[in-house]
């Protein structure tokens, strides 16, 4: 039976010689010095948040001022990509075309989670849609709540600057319970005054809850200026 090699945890002189010397060392010398892989060596520096130094970048050590490093791969002045001119890498061959990605098509994960027109659902304000399109795009191009729905279908389009709502104490998800008879229109103002803390709440919470949100600015100002100080 094939058993995997012991992991090699750090001790903590490791670590200590790794704070001490990485900033201003190369990264190869101290994996041999600790008998690590340059890889863990370097990827553990940068979960102790260790960052080579600026005179260390400087010097020669770090080949970032003496043209070398890299040499191999790097685009030089004038030079001219492979493809350019053509319509990319993956078009030049025929069995690449086949398998482009086309508008609409879905695969993979989501094409079993993807629900067919006309299934419900609850949204994140505790309503029920119904999936009424596959329109591309936002989600509310192709879910419309089912009480904007029976509204729309009783009296016609919502006009602008108005939403459907539930008469207070009727909202429900339950899609029999979901008649004309329960449904207002609303303006916009008027959905608002109705949502806000003075309309909601008895006076003495309505103050409680601005009382609330002014000091959640305050220490959210607070935090942010000494985080720019």
């Amino acid at each position: 039976m094939n058993t995997l090699p012991a992991c090699k945890y750090w001790t903590d002189s490791e670590l200590e010689l790794l704070r001490s010397n990485f900033s201003d060392s190369r990264t190869d010398d101290l994996a041999r010095a600790l008998g690590r892989s340059y890889s863990t060596v370097a990827q553990k520096a940068a979960k102790l948040g260790l960052h080579k130094s600026e005179a260390y970048l400087n010097s020669p050590d770090a080949h970032r001022l003496d043209g070398l490093k890299g040499m191999g791969t790097r685009f030089h002045a004038g030079q001219e990509s492979w493809n350019k001119g053509k319509p990319g890498s993956c078009g030049l061959h025929e069995n690449s075309r086949a398998h482009h990605y086309k508008p609409g098509n879905v695969s993979g994960r989501a094409a079993q989670l993807v629900q067919p027109i006309g299934s419900l659902r609850i949204n994140t304000d505790g309503c029920l849609d119904r999936k009424v399109s596959e329109l591309p795009g936002p989600n509310n191009l192709r879910w419309h709540p089912v009480h904007r729905l029976v509204w729309e279908a009783a009296h016609g389009k919502v006009p602008e600057g108005h939403v459907v709502c539930f008469r207070p104490g009727k909202k429900t998800t339950d899609i029999d319970k979901i008649t004309v008879d329960v449904l207002e229109l609303l303006t916009r103002a008027e959905n608002m005054r109705r949502n806000s803390v003075h309309s909601r709440y008895p006076p003495e919470l309505a103050r409680l809850v601005q009382l609330r949100g002014a000091l959640s600015r305050q220490i959210n100002r607070k935090a942010k200026e000494a985080e720019q100080a």
